[in-house]
C-alpha cells in the first residue's frame, strides 16, 4: 500500500476518475477508506457557487457523492484538504 508521500497528486487530478469540473480536493471514500484527488463543484459541498477555492478549508466542506472505482459505485467522499497548489498549477480555471 502506498503512503501519502508516494502519491502523485497532479497525476491523480489528471485522471478521468478525478472528474472533469470542480475544485480539486483530497478526499476519503467512506466505503473503502481510499484517499484520492477528486473534483467537486462548490454547491456539492454546501458552498456558494462563486466561492474562492483558496479561501476554503476542508472543515468548511461537506461530504459529496462521486464514483469510487475500488468500490465500483458512486459513494460518499469526505474532503480532507483543498488542494490549492493544484489550482495554481492549472491556472485557477474552475467552474
Amino acid at each position: 500500500m502506498s503512503t501519502d508521500a508516494d502519491r502523485n497528486l497532479e497525476g491523480e487530478l489528471a485522471s478521468a476518475s478525478a472528474g472533469q469540473v470542480g475544485i480539486p480536493v483530497d478526499a476519503i471514500c467512506v466505503g473503502c477508506g481510499r484517499t484520492r484527488v477528486k473534483r467537486a463543484r462548490p454547491a456539492e459541498m454546501d458552498q456558494p457557487v462563486h466561492v474562492d477555492p483558496t479561501d476554503l478549508e476542508a472543515s468548511d466542506l461537506t461530504s459529496f457523492k462521486h464514483v469510487c472505482h475500488r468500490c465500483q459505485s458512486a459513494t460518499w467522499w469526505n474532503p480532507v484538504a483543498v488542494l490549492t497548489g493544484l489550482l495554481e498549477s492549472e491556472g485557477g480555471e474552475q467552474e
